[in-house]
């Protein structure tokens, strides 16, 4: 229960958002703020890692998929060839209506190359959210992206289904991250996810990754 000299904390935070702390905490108001504040150090630090992974992801693909554009295209994000890499694929949606699923993608790229102001490949690929390139390791793509393309960017013999999970895994993480949500369940795992992917996809970097991560210093601080 809050007392005269804290109740700022819930009208700070709302009550909801605290109570879980204060459950976490054993019903200590002191240490629930300092577990908030916990929460939101280790969110802070697992985004600058989860930007690094992203950009080492988009990268990687961008330069694998340079071979599949098409000979009047300059690059893979040009209309013919996304039509090509991302074709009109139907399937029944939760409603049983055929659905072209492939559209959200070739949309994406759409609004990329607008948002991008220029017709710079690389500013288009960076338009491009953690979400489109995690799509794009999922079962619809193995023969059109994975198979010809996008598995010569990780080790031989990769699992593209355990990666596609683990891709998920981290899409729906960066997610909960991204709009302040508690992070205090497994977040160890999560770190070692995001180490083994960065490991596959580009493992020269990964020392300075390590170096520079502060996830694992602050999961042991936890109050």
């Amino acid at each position: 229960m809050a007392t005269s000299g804290d109740a700022w904390v819930e009208q700070w935070l709302s009550s909801d958002r605290f109570a879980l702390y204060v459950r976490k905490s054993g019903g200590d108001r002191k240490r629930a703020l300092e577990l908030y504040e916990w929460n939101a150090k280790l969110s802070a630090a697992f985004l600058h890692d989860l930007n690094h992974l992203e950009i080492a992801l988009r990268n990687a693909y961008d330069q694998q998929l340079a071979a599949a554009t098409l000979p009047n295209d300059t690059h893979w994000t040009n209309k013919d060839t996304a039509r090509h890499l991302f074709p009109k694929h139907l399937r029944a949606n939760h409603n049983g209506k055929q659905v072209d699923v492939n559209r959200t993608p070739r949309d994406s790229i759409g609004k990329a190359r607008s948002a991008a102001g220029s017709p710079t490949s690389g500013k288009i690929v960076a338009e491009l959210m953690f979400g489109f390139w995690t799509y794009m390791t999922s079962d619809l793509h193995e023969k059109t992206l994975w198979v010809p393309h996008l598995h010569k960017a990780f080790p031989q013999h990769t699992d593209r289904r355990k990666l596609h999970n683990t891709l998920t895994d981290l899409r729906k993480f960066r997610n909960r991250v991204a709009h302040h949500e508690p992070i205090l369940i497994a977040p160890e795992a999560r770190r070692r996810q995001l180490v083994s992917v960065m490991r596959q996809v580009r493992p020269e970097a990964l020392t300075h990754f390590n170096t520079h991560s502060e996830v694992a210093a602050i999961i042991a601080k936890r109050p």
